[in-house]
């Protein structure tokens, strides 16, 4: 007898209002198709070759758990507390775009915002987005911020 799983959503997370938005449309889809949400934040150390100095492994964990709080704060501040449905928080080390492809393998749909902080602020998509939405395993939602 095969066990029944909760459909996995996979939402972007980085901080930013669009990345927010995406966290609430995908955990209001869940709560619609009884799904679970795994908010997704990559974290990079710098590693430009011309950079000065070297990374020093208490600099790696600071850097990472600084994640691990930016996450937990965004979500908090996206969805609350007990938004009803269970969300996950995964913190990855990693190019934004490609932890999401990767997170992508195991979802029945990943969720990201239009765009996060970087690039162009006008630009229609952000370069992440555009990662996601081209190479993700399944099906993937672009959700616009509203102001």
């Amino acid at each position: 007898m095969s066990e029944l799983v909760e459909p996995l959503i996979v939402v972007g997370v980085d901080g930013s209002n669009h990345s927010k938005e995406a966290l609430r449309w995908g955990v209001a889809q869940a709560k619609a198709t009884g799904g679970r949400v795994h908010a997704v934040m990559s974290w990079e150390w710098n590693t430009n070759p011309f950079a000065v100095g070297t990374a020093e492994q208490a600099d790696l964990v600071h850097a990472e758990e600084a994640a691990r709080q930016k996450l937990s704060d965004t979500v908090a501040e996206a969805v609350g507390t007990s938004p009803g449905v269970p969300v996950f928080r995964r913190v990855e080390r990693g190019a934004p775009g490609q932890v999401l492809v990767e997170a992508s393998q195991e979802a029945e749909l990943t969720v990201v915002g239009t765009r996060g902080y970087g690039g162009i602020k006008g630009a229609l998509l952000g370069s992440v987005s555009q990662q996601v939405v081209q190479y993700a395993a399944g099906s993937v939602v672009v959700v616009r911020h509203r102001p």
